[in-house]
């Protein structure tokens, strides 16, 4: 079996978030999924699993984090172009997520950052390996 990463969120309202993410590009696997969570597909290798507050804190003692007003983590998707990454944060900002910084041009990479409802904080960018630093 190939190695797979799971991110497992804790998620408000699970409809809004199952927008928001397949605005971003995801894909729903209904195999797993029910009323109490999401499996959003990014690709065969990347998952994320939204989950609502009671399903999330049954796999956890500690409390849940408010990422709307603190960072818990970063997660970063690639994309093959500045265009495509421009497109998904239009979609992503058109189901309702919030870009609370401007993007960011490092000459060979161009990052833009949007939060989901709950604050978790995506970061979509774009890498030009042709155009990366030597060092």
């Amino acid at each position: 079996m190939a190695k797979q990463v799971f991110i497992n969120l804790a998620v408000k309202d699970l409809q809004k978030s199952m927008d928001f993410y397949t605005a971003l590009g995801f894909t729903n696997n209904p195999q797993f999924s029910d009323d109490t969570a999401k499996c959003m597909v990014w690709n065969e290798s990347i998952f994320v699993m939204i989950l609502t507050h009671e399903k999330f804190s049954s796999f956890t003692t500690k409390p849940i984090a408010d990422t709307k007003s603190n960072i818990a983590a970063l997660f970063s998707l690639s994309f093959n172009s500045l265009d495509e990454v421009n497109n998904v944060m239009t979609k992503g900002l058109n189901a309702g997520g919030t870009e609370p910084t401007p993007m960011k041009d490092y000459g060979f990479m161009q990052q833009r950052t949007i939060e989901d409802f709950d604050g978790h904080t995506w970061e979509l960018f774009y890498m030009d390996m042709n155009n990366m630093p030597a060092e």
